[in-house]
């Protein structure tokens, strides 16, 4: 039979069902029906595939046959399937015409379980904090430690041999990461954000800088994409509102880990150190062990923590 991609799979299960389901609920309804086995994936969290080519696709295509439903968990629909109503009030909602709760006052710490959402579903990444607070030396912390550090490993997508062949020729099976996180991203803070996420990620595969408002006037996208391409650091923003539309505004550039600075940074800090013993314990045992890592909050719970 011919192979369904993930966008496919979604259409036929939505088709099918006649009602608004959320990626997990997908991909469940597929297994169960056999639809599975004619996907051609190998990774144990599949549903993370089908939510991040949904929402692209939602974002990005104008002729996309999806919709999102506003939710939580935030759901799929097909528009042929949505009356012209209920499809113009969720474009509406999609162009910001309606009005959704926003706080307005929160720190740049609750921001982090956003993040390690977003970081976790859609790009794979197990996240740590790191609190400056505990390093030997205090000041100048904030241009040495990032606020959040992340790791990527093969082991639920790899088979054990590959990564067995990968650690013996000495190929980089894991990944590592750097966030620097601010509350708010325009030209007032931009210079500083900026170059404070460039020192801080100077030791990791890719960097980030990592903000939950940013002003999305033409002139700051088009200079912080001038800035991206010449420095390889990423931006993401966080939607506090509805943490499944977080997005990578613009990539990281990969490059090769500094072990100077990553030996700094273990030295200096504990939360560092302890980041690197369970990456290696993890990745020789090729088991994660979650709960070391930062709690992954579930949508529900996020979105409460902003309305409380």
């Amino acid at each position: 039979m011919k192979k369904l991609t993930f966008k496919e799979l979604a259409k036929r299960i939505l088709e099918e069902e006649k009602r608004p389901l959320a990626v997990k609920e997908i991909w469940e309804i597929a297994v169960k029906k056999g639809y599975d086995k004619l996907c051609d994936t190998q990774g144990k969290t599949p549903w993370r595939a089908i939510g991040a080519q949904l929402h692209i696709d939602v974002k990005d295509n104008p002729n996309s046959p999806f919709v999102k439903i506003y939710s939580n968990p935030r759901k799929f629909f097909l528009k042929n399937l949505v009356s012209q109503e209920e499809l113009r009030k969720i474009e509406e909602r999609e162009m910001g015409k309606i009005e959704m709760p926003r706080r307005v006052r929160y720190s740049e710490r609750e921001l982090h379980p956003f993040l390690t959402y977003f970081a976790y579903t859609y790009m794979g990444i197990y996240t740590k904090t790191i609190y400056h607070e505990k390093s030997n030396k205090r000041r100048y912390t904030q241009w040495l430690h990032p606020d959040m550090v992340g790791v990527y490993f093969p082991i639920e997508e790899w088979r054990s041999e590959v990564t067995d062949f990968a650690k013996e020729i000495g190929h980089p099976s894991i990944k590592l990461y750097s966030f620097e996180i601010k509350r708010e991203l325009g030209f007032h803070n931009l210079r500083e954000a900026f170059f404070q996420a460039v020192s801080n990620s100077s030791w990791a595969n890719e960097g980030y800088l990592v903000a939950a408002n940013i002003d999305e006037s033409d002139e700051l996208l088009s200079e912080l994409k001038r800035l991206s391409t010449s420095f390889g650091i990423g931006i993401i923003r966080i939607d506090v509102k509805d943490p499944d539309s977080s997005e990578i505004v613009f990539p990281a550039k990969q490059k090769e880990l500094d072990w100077d600075t990553i030996n700094k940074l273990a030295y200096e800090n504990p939360d560092f150190r302890d980041f690197l013993k369970r990456v290696k314990i993890d990745l020789s045992s090729k088991e994660i062990r979650k709960e070391k890592y930062d709690k992954v909050l579930d949508v529900n719970d996020l979105v409460r923590m902003i309305k409380e």
